[in-house]
């Protein structure tokens, strides 16, 4: 009779165990939750089983393989940067460290270059271009760039818009003409692969070459094919300064004619003699969402922007790529021509240079050892050590580096970004790269963006100056970006939702980089959760990289060819 009682007593046992299992991966407890509706907050808990937020409510009594106690911290959905730039730095490090140590858990790229479709031309260019970071392209179209990097491993979600540029250099490479009828319909059959692999839509970038050649029609014809996906517009608008609101009309005239949402890439109105034209387009976005139509905008939270030196040089002179502007550029009759047309105040092309002022142009990224000396100083300053006047200085620069040269234009007025904050439609982006402060990234300077844009707005906007509040700030980095891409299941603490959660200390998040020193991560996230899986605990880096593929509203499984 002894063997039966301990077989009931195991099996008693077993039962009691079963009872007292975890029935949740993670429970954060004690949270003041902010659902991304921009509603008051609520303190309460939630539970996360696998990749999905199981239950919200109070979970007293609840088992956990982990709990975490989020007494007195903001608990949000994982912010959406609308604008990234990190499709090589990701690649180099994925653990996104500039960004995750933000909560951003989405990094959405593509302003209108993307990383395909390529031809096998466009591949050796890219690879012959690579600067600092170095690496081997294995991909052709933007989805197998996109599911490269998931298998990598990714820390951050990742997604893109296909861009306008790269599908138009598909077809006619770097040429400044209009695409004939069958190459249109060949670029158009590049967008509908790239929607149907997934992207978010189409994106331009109308100041940059091959950018500026496209006129409205061909943006329109590209923007109808991400329209019958459910895709957006998004664009780098042709102007953001002397001609800023006809860049607005003609995005206008482009959402319209192509019934498709369009987005203002980092809406600014750049130069002081454009500042007052802010309140102007705020009245033509706002008369045309009464008309209907679904019109947004994006921006990061400085006086400054980054781009290169290309943004000062008229675009003829860049026409054939790169090598062709080099070359050009080394031309004495050609030089005098570009440099007069830079010191002049031009309608038919954006020079930032101009805008901003040389003392105001500073100089932040170099692919030449020898260069690197001027990272810091403005382009006044070594025109100056040169003798030289900053529009010949500028010219010298692009040709030893070998590059666009990368630089920061001090240009617009802080009045309006507090004014664009408070906007409804606007959400949030960095244009910059998510970097580790450490390794390869420090051999160029930075943006201060890439380490504090998403802190800075809960820092100083919110916390400090009250722009807007915190719930209002969390709508518009999560749910207002997650809505207007049309992505499901991301964005809200919903049940059902994947877990992508951030807990910070709102009395402590804070931007630390500066124009000065870049390179310095922000504080006060104290855990990132993506896909259920936590990337950062207590302040610091997990190494898990849980970050996926994040697909547009076309995306399908079986993808058409061309």
């Amino acid at each position: 009779m002894k063997q039966p009682k301990l077989f009931l007593l195991a099996f008693v046992s077993l039962l009691l165990s079963c009872k007292q299992a975890p029935q949740y991966d993670l429970i954060i407890k004690n949270g003041l939750i902010f659902d991304g509706n921009g509603t008051e907050p609520v303190l309460t808990d939630i539970a996360i089983k696998s990749d999905t937020i199981a239950f919200i409510g109070n979970l007293k009594g609840k088992a956990a393989l982990k709990t975490i106690d989020a007494n007195g911290m903001a608990v949000a959905p994982g912010f959406v940067n609308m604008l990234s730039w990190s499709t090589e730095s990701l690649i180099e490090d994925g653990r996104s460290l500039g960004e995750i140590m933000q909560g951003v858990t989405l990094e959405v790229m593509g302003e209108g270059d993307s990383m395909g479709p390529m031809t096998d031309a466009m591949k050796d260019y890219s690879q012959k271009s690579q600067g600092n970071l170095k690496y081997e392209i294995k991909w052709k179209t933007l989805g197998e760039y996109l599911e490269y990097l998931e298998k990598r491993g990714v820390s951050t979600n990742v997604a893109s818009f296909v861009g306008a540029s790269t599908v138009r250099a598909m077809e006619l490479g770097y040429d400044n003409r209009p695409p004939k009828a069958e190459e249109l319909e060949r670029m158009k059959k590049h967008v509908k692969l790239a929607m149907e692999e997934g992207a978010m839509g189409v994106a331009s970038a109308l100041i940059y070459t091959p950018g500026t050649y496209a006129d409205t029609h061909e943006l329109i014809e590209l923007s109808k094919v991400a329209s019958e996906y459910g895709g957006m517009y998004i664009s780098h608008m042709r102007s953001e300064g002397n001609k800023l609101e006809e860049a607005v009309e003609e995005l206008i005239t482009i959402a319209k004619e192509a019934n498709i949402h369009a987005e203002i890439y980092h809406l600014k109105a750049a130069g002081k003699n454009n500042w007052y034209k802010i309140d102007k387009v705020i009245s033509k976005i706002d008369s045309a969402r009464k008309a209907g139509l679904n019109i947004s905008a994006d921006m990061y939270n400085y006086i400054a922007g980054a781009t290169g030196l290309d943004a000062a040089m008229p675009p003829w002179v860049q026409e054939g790529g790169f090598d062709q502007w080099s070359k050009r550029l080394k031309s004495s009759s050609i030089r005098a021509k570009v440099g007069k047309e830079m010191s002049t105040p031009q309608n038919d092309w954006e020079n930032l240079c101009l805008a901003a002022g040389a003392d105001k142009t500073l100089l932040i990224g170099f692919k030449q050892d020898s260069l690197r000396k001027y990272l810091g100083k403005t382009l006044a300053e070594v025109a100056a050590m040169k003798k030289k006047t900053w529009y010949e200085t500028a010219m010298d620069l692009v040709v030893a580096d070998g590059s666009r040269v990368d630089v920061v234009y001090f240009l617009m007025n802080e009045d309006n970004i507090k004014k664009q904050i408070q906007l409804p439609y606007m959400s949030f982006c960095s244009d910059a790269a998510s970097m580790s402060a450490s390794g390869v990234f420090l051999k160029s300077s930075s943006h201060p963006r890439a380490y504090g844009n998403f802190a800075r707005l809960l820092a100083k906007y919110v916390r400090e100056e009250q722009v807007i509040t915190l719930q209002e700030a969390i709508r518009k980095l999560t749910s207002l970006p997650c809505d207007n891409l049309k992505i499901q299941k991301r964005g809200r603490l919903v049940v059902g939702n994947y877990a992508d959660i951030v807990i910070f200390d709102p009395n402590k998040i804070q931007d630390k980089a500066t124009f000065e020193k870049p390179h310095q991560l922000a504080e006060g996230m104290l855990h990132v959760i993506v896909n259920g899986k936590q990337v950062v605990e207590n302040g610091k880096h997990t190494g898990v990289k849980s970050g996926r593929f994040v697909k547009g509203p076309g995306w399908k499984k079986q993808k058409t060819s061309i």
